[in-house]
């Protein structure tokens, strides 16, 4: 008796001193400002007991539902479910962000170690006969219920959430769903870890400067930074953007650009990292999860619940673009090709001549390159531009605060008010590379934004990015390309931080795929105008303003190239299609399938042997299976969209006030077309864009 006493008071000493020492055990209680997470107190060995206990409470409120003996309702079956699972949302929400901008080994092992216990907590839940018998009875009487079409919107995607997953499957049929889904996170996860790890293996040591001809003094500064960062003497090159893309652009060694743009586009086909085999698994896992559903290839589950629908209207948006444009980019080609002569260049261009003559073309035709503009993008004025933009259409104050914690000392937090003075959100902004951040731009939060008993609950949003960065006697000087992905990042960070819902479930990004990027590129559009540039763009030695000829060359050079760039986009659209449209198991070539997949809008030659699909993390490891063709879709609509600020003047209250009513703050509370035309007053059509890209009169 006393020996059972004992252990258990030991056991409960222990658990009390772990969740002391957890700042997760606390995360009510955060004495932070808004409820922010204490980022310095919060170490690696305390995800896993955090991750244990959050998936312990979340079965917990699952039983609550399950086992309450009155009928299923709304509130105690729908609402009870959507606000279930509290701590785990909080855990997830810190350690995927991390494992994304800020990893590390030990993050790296904890995620593989995760990854099947989320999955099998999901299909837990999923799976839970009980559960969706409950949700399933809600639904059925849906008519009956006066619902807001808010609650009705929940209602829908949570049952068709579990309908999706499994929920009316056999019970042979969902042991199977239990078996592929785990066999598919973990297949994904690997991945995306391949590529990271591939991207970070490559680099190359250059002790001559004079391979490196072409490239301006920042860039070889930061070359130089990177080989003294590894501890050795020269000019580091890796594989990183803010690499890659001037030494593609700017450097006159086309030995040097062909094994750097060769290196990059082999990542993870053999070696170390393959992932070739993995891409197999991938597609053959997601079709066997089609078909337990009863559809003959993935895309067809996937497109279910998208603006598109079916296969067909994706096709169907793909085929019109590839006929509309793929005529102009080849004569764009044959355009560089004559150029490219005119400089003493002899055969065909290929895929690592590309923007190195492009550039060229493009400063004689304009007179304009990054070199030039550089100077007027300085980080801190491009940030207090696209703030101020926030200011002029929405109203919002971005104030920062050195007490709110955060997961890097390079990371920025701000509070977000609006003209009132209420607290709108908290604001991240991670801007430069490091080891630990994988590559690319994105948006996510760390809070989504909710309301209950009437207090609005507000969110905290995070934008992550991988810009140049300042050098010894320079400050951070941006391209027009990273200034724009800002604005396009900054778009999905203000749909996170002006949505007004009444559940997180709906609230924010939760909304279909090829309506999420409507948001971002739609604020894109506001750099190719002078109104905007005039806020902002001022040389960073002299602060005079971007002069007007230099404005008047932007705005000239915005369609170069156009038709190029919307068939490599098609191109990704295509080989995401083909991949996930594919009704038998695959068991061919995956370059050679690649390779053909792309060959219908192809304007380069193909480089044999090499592929960028074994590091195309968006459809294999992030979420756009099926989807990809999602960036072409929302270019349409925001096109169309930016067509009433055109109209109205491009900070017309009026249009703002309408976009931020009827898109940026209602999230996924409506089908995304019945928003859109509210907002618009009419479906969307290719002409706007055709348009702006000059394709059309």
């Amino acid at each position: 008796m006393k020996t059972k006493l004992f252990i258990t008071l030991s056991l409960l000493f222990s658990y009390t001193f772990m969740t002391a020492q957890n700042p997760f055990f606390s995360y009510q209680n955060w004495d932070t400002p808004h409820g922010t997470f204490p980022f310095n107190d919060i170490k690696a060995e305390h995800y896993m007991p955090a991750f244990e206990e959050a998936f312990t409470q979340g079965l917990k409120d699952i039983d609550d539902i399950t086992n309450n003996p009155e009928q299923p309702t709304f509130e105690n079956t729908i609402e009870a479910y959507e606000k279930s699972a509290k701590m785990l949302s909080v855990v997830a929400s810190c350690f995927y962000n991390l494992t994304s901008a800020e990893t590390s080994d030990e993050l790296q092992k904890i995620e593989i170690e995760l990854s099947p216990k989320m999955s099998e907590y999901s299909t837990k839940i999923l799976l839970n006969e009980k559960l969706f018998e409950r949700i399933k009875a809600v639904y059925t009487q849906k008519n009956k219920l006066k619902l807001s079409a808010e609650q009705s919107k929940l209602l829908d995607d949570i049952y068709e959430s579990f309908a999706n997953n499994g929920a009316n499957l056999s019970e042979e049929k969902k042991q199977q769903y239990k078996d592929l889904s785990k066999k598919l996170s973990k297949l994904t996860l690997t991945y995306g870890q391949n590529v990271l790890k591939a991207t970070n293996s490559w680099t190359k040591l250059i002790k001559d400067e004079a391979l490196l001809e072409g490239l301006n003094d920042d860039t070889k500064k930061m070359l130089c930074e990177n080989a003294k960062a590894k501890g050795e003497e020269g000019y580091l090159l890796n594989l990183k953007p803010t690499t890659y893309i001037p030494l593609m652009q700017d450097c006159k060694n086309r030995e040097l650009r062909q094994e750097l743009y060769i290196a990059y586009n082999t990542r993870c086909i053999g070696g170390e990292f393959d992932n070739t085999a993995i891409i197999k698994d991938i597609v053959n896992t997601r079709l066997e999860l089609a078909q337990l559903f009863d559809k003959s290839c993935y895309a067809d589950k996937s497109l279910r619940k998208t603006m598109a629908e079916n296969k067909e209207n994706v096709y169907n948006l793909l085929n019109q673009l590839r006929d509309a444009y793929m005529p102009v980019a080849t004569a764009e080609y044959e355009e560089l090709q004559q150029f490219a002569e005119t400089l003493g260049f002899s055969g065909k261009i290929q895929a690592w001549d590309w923007s190195f003559y492009s550039k060229k073309l493009q400063e004689k035709k304009y007179a304009i390159s990054d070199d030039i503009l550089r100077p007027y993008f300085e980080l801190e004025n491009v940030k207090k531009g696209v703030f101020n933009l926030a200011s002029k259409l929405y109203g919002l104050k971005f104030i920062k605060n050195e007490n709110i914690q955060v997961y890097h000392p390079e990371v920025d937090a701000y509070e977000v008010f609006d003209k009132k003075g209420n607290f709108v959100a908290v604001y991240y902004c991670d801007f430069h590379p490091r080891e630990g951040k994988r590559g690319g731009a994105w948006m996510n939060d760390f809070k989504p934004q909710w309301k209950e008993k009437n207090v609005d609950s507000r969110p905290h949003i995070v934008n992550v990015m991988n810009f140049t960065r300042a050098t010894d006697n320079k400050p951070a000087l941006l391209t027009y390309d990273e200034v724009e992905t800002f604005l396009h990042e900054f778009g999905h960070g203000l749909h996170g931080m002006l949505t007004r819902c009444q559940y997180s479930y709906l609230s924010g990004t939760n909304v279909p795929r090829d309506f999420v990027e409507l948001p971002s590129q739609f604020h894109e559009n506001f750099l190719g105008e002078k109104d905007f540039l005039d806020t902002f763009a001022k040389h960073y030695q002299t602060g005079e303003p971007m002069p007007q000829d230099l404005i008047d060359k932007i705005k000239a050079s915005q369609n170069y190239h156009v038709a190029y760039a919307c068939t490599r986009q098609l191109s990704f659209g295509y080989l995401d299609m083909a991949w996930h449209t594919l009704t038998e198991p695959f068991n061919g070539d995956v370059i050679t399938f690649g390779n053909e997949a792309m060959q219908q809008v192809a304007v380069l030659p193909t480089v044999p042997n090499t592929q960028m699909e074994t590091a195309f993390t968006h459809i294999f490891s992030g979420g756009y299976a099926a989807g990809y063709y999602s960036y072409k879709w929302s270019e349409v609509l925001d096109a169309d969209a930016f067509s009433v600020f055109k109209n109205k003047g491009i900070f017309s209250k009026k249009a703002a006030d309408s976009f931020r009513k009827n898109i940026l703050e209602r999230g996924g509370t409506e089908p995304a077309m019945t928003l859109y035309k509210r907002f618009r007053g009419q479906e969307p059509t290719i002409d706007a864009l055709m348009i702006r890209d000059g394709i059309k009169k």
